[in-house]
């Protein structure tokens, strides 16, 4: 081997020793940051907490109307909510005033609007019928005969005590007088039927026939049982007889000079101080309405369209009055009744009286009928109550947080919700009356901002929780 080859050689090798000691020392300088580095990637990243707790100031409550009371347990009717009308009580609230005889209309004493009393002239006929003529003409005719006869039996009864005629004469005219008597008393009652009064019949007697006749207002039929003493003042012409309550001309249905038909319609009067409100139930709910009826449980209702600043207050206890025994082909229902007490108050103009009524034929109800009774349980508004999939939570308040608290849902409709008193959350706990949405969404909000609301940071960088 030559010099040169063996200088080579060692010099190389020099330069190899030399580089693994500057290794070895560059790897204990890099070991240290690269173990580091190594332990933070396999460490665990401690999990994210859901927010649970929202901050609120003072006006941000304001503006959204945010009441907060203590939540109590209480017993509670679960309800089903049905639709209905306000109808006319039938056999009650409408009459029919029809036409005694054929004649022809020759005055309207009442208009549509006009409050009539039992007597009231409505219409006046001028007869346009033969049999009443007849009967007229007959019942004057046996007027006469009965004044013959017993003229006749006077002047035969003194010949019957001094023996010159036999006394069965005297027996035959008194036949003949109570027959007369008989017919006298049915023309008399066929006359009162066609609508004249007894005074009209007397002069009929007397030989002046009637031509003309007064329709009037019929007199007051007996209330029902259950609205008997609550007939409204405002709706009675006197404060101590039940035989002027009044009558509103409903609708006319003749006009002047027409001619009528006995028995046809000429108007119909009013009295709407008892109705009927009808609901219209699902055959499936037909056996909770039967319990509700037969239990006797107080149905409540919501009138649309009803103004309460105007009229007292509706103080009534609405029960089921009766069931419908048949479905409605249509609309697959079938009806319940309750009873309905109006309200009503008089005004007068132009020397007439006219009446306002509170309630309505064909004004709309919602109905809520009792089913079951839930005993122990938390009842708040609707609003206060927020949902997400299977989750329902309340927000209890304590100062300007508000903590979200999961919640069991038993029952909920239109207006409440009912939960179950489980502990989730204590009675007395102040919870948000509405807003349960708004709040929700604060929440989110507040914990996508990366600082929660219930912690607090300290002057030294240390977080910690609201205290």
């Amino acid at each position: 081997m030559s010099r040169s080859r063996m200088v080579f050689l060692i010099v190389g090798s020099a330069l190899i020793v030399t580089g693994l000691a500057q290794s070895k020392k560059l790897l204990k300088v890099f070991r240290p940051n690269a173990e580091a580095a190594m332990n933070r990637v396999e460490s665990p990243v401690a999990p994210i907490q859901e927010a649970k707790t929202l901050r609120l100031t003072e006006q941000a409550r304001k503006n959204l109307g945010l009441v907060s009371k203590p939540a109590k347990p209480q017993d509670y009717w679960r309800t089903i909510e049905v639709p209905g009308e306000i109808v006319d009580r039938p056999g009650y609230s409408d009459r029919g005033v029809t036409s005694p005889a054929v004649g022809i209309v020759t005055e309207v004493h009442a208009f549509p609007g006009d409050t009539v009393r039992p007597g009231d002239r409505l219409f006046t006929l001028r007869l346009f019928s033969e049999y009443l003529q007849n009967t007229q003409a007959e019942l004057f005719k046996t007027t006469r005969e009965i004044q013959l006869i017993t003229e006749q039996r006077a002047r035969l009864e003194g010949l019957v005590k001094a023996g010159s005629i036999p006394e069965s004469r005297l027996i035959e005219l008194d036949s003949q007088l109570r027959r007369q008597t008989a017919l006298i008393q049915s023309f008399q009652q066929d006359l009162l039927t066609r609508g004249l009064n007894p005074d009209q019949i007397k002069s009929v007697t007397e030989g002046m026939f009637v031509s003309s006749i007064e329709v009037v207002a019929p007199p007051a039929i007996q209330q029902p049982v259950d609205n008997a003493d609550i007939q409204p003042m405002a709706f009675r012409m006197t404060e101590d007889s039940d035989n002027d309550l009044a009558f509103e001309v409903q609708e006319l249905n003749v006009e002047l000079g027409q001619q009528v038909q006995a028995g046809q319609l000429l108007s119909t009067l009013a009295n709407h101080h008892s109705l009927l409100i009808e609901g219209h139930a699902f055959k499936r709910e037909a056996s909770s309405l039967a319990r509700a009826a037969e239990n006797g449980w107080p149905i409540t209702c919501s009138f649309a369209e009803d103004d309460q600043t105007d009229w007292p207050p509706f103080d009534q206890t609405l029960e089921i009055r009766h069931l419908a025994n048949s479905v409605d082909s249509e609309t697959r229902t079938f009806g319940f009744f309750i009873s309905l007490r109006n309200q009503s108050r008089a005004y007068e103009k132009d020397h007439n009286s006219f009446v306002v009524w509170r309630f309505r034929p064909g004004q709309r109800v919602r109905l809520q009928v009792p089913v079951e009774q839930l005993k122990d349980v938390l009842v708040l508004p609707s609003a206060a109550i927020v949902r997400e999939g299977p989750e329902a939570w309340v927000f209890q308040q304590n100062g300007d947080l508000f903590n979200r608290l999961p919640v069991h849902v038993l029952h909920e409709d239109r207006l409440r919700t009912v939960l179950a008193n489980d502990g989730s959350v204590k009675a007395g706990l102040y919870l948000a009356q509405s807003a349960a949405a708004s709040l929700n969404r604060v929440l989110k909000a507040q914990a996508a901002s990366g600082l929660r609301a219930d912690v607090h940071v300290h002057a030294d960088g240390t977080v910690h929780a609201s205290h």
